[in-house]
């Protein structure tokens, strides 16, 4: 927790099942490969926050920092990595040393809070973005992950990661799906192509500058 920014400026965190492409997708975002980026999954640790000054969408530079958190679902070294993985994400998100935010948890997975007592806001301005597999909708461990979100507060849009791997009538039909599930609808992208990145950034943008989309 003390590793974490405190000036102020907006936080927008990736967060997401293991190899869905959190960090791949940083480095397109960025053009610029700042992340680590591993065929094997779980390879994120700890959270990795960057600091980004951007040109555009507006007058003036402005910053941000984007956040690579670990990933959930998988963990190299069993039930005891898998809790270590999971306490980074919380940390980050709640706050807990620092904010008076009460929480009983248990368990290894997303789903694994629930409250106990009203929460107090925090100070900063922190957001995430939700990665999901375009080509896998509904799983349990994404569903799990944005009822977490929701339990915590957290402002979060849903990315579909891959799309460049499905075909027009896959797209149309998981998009679909993922919005059902999730509740939200998805941001359609590809770190492969590029497509959809600029919309990301838009929509990234906005939550820096009005803390909402």
């Amino acid at each position: 927790m003390t590793g974490i920014p405190r000036d102020g400026l907006a936080q927008v965190a990736m967060t997401g099942r293991s190899n869905v492409g959190k960090s791949t997708l940083l480095n397109a975002l960025c053009r610029s490969k700042i992340a680590r980026t591993s065929a094997a999954p779980g390879k994120t640790r700890l959270a990795n926050i960057y600091r980004v000054v951007v040109e555009g969408g507006g007058p003036g530079k402005w910053g941000l920092y984007l956040v690579d958190l670990p990933g959930y679902g998988y963990a190299r070294g069993g039930a005891d990595a898998a809790e270590e993985l999971r306490a980074v994400a919380e940390a980050y998100f709640l706050g807990a040393r620092d904010s008076g935010l009460g929480a009983r948890t248990s368990g290894s997975g997303p789903a694994a809070i629930e409250r106990s007592e009203p929460r107090t806001p925090s100070l900063e301005s922190r957001h995430a973005l939700l990665l999901v597999d375009s080509r896998h909708p509904g799983l349990k461990a994404d569903i799990q992950a944005a009822h977490w979100l929701d339990a915590m507060g957290v402002d979060f849009h849903v990315v579909a990661t891959k799309i460049d791997k499905l075909s027009r009538t896959e797209r149309a039909r998981n998009m679909k799906a993922l919005e059902l599930t999730l509740g939200k609808p998805p941001l359609p992208v590809s770190a492969a192509d590029g497509e959809g990145l600029d919309l990301l950034w838009k929509t990234i943008a906005s939550l820096a500058r009005t803390g909402r989309a």
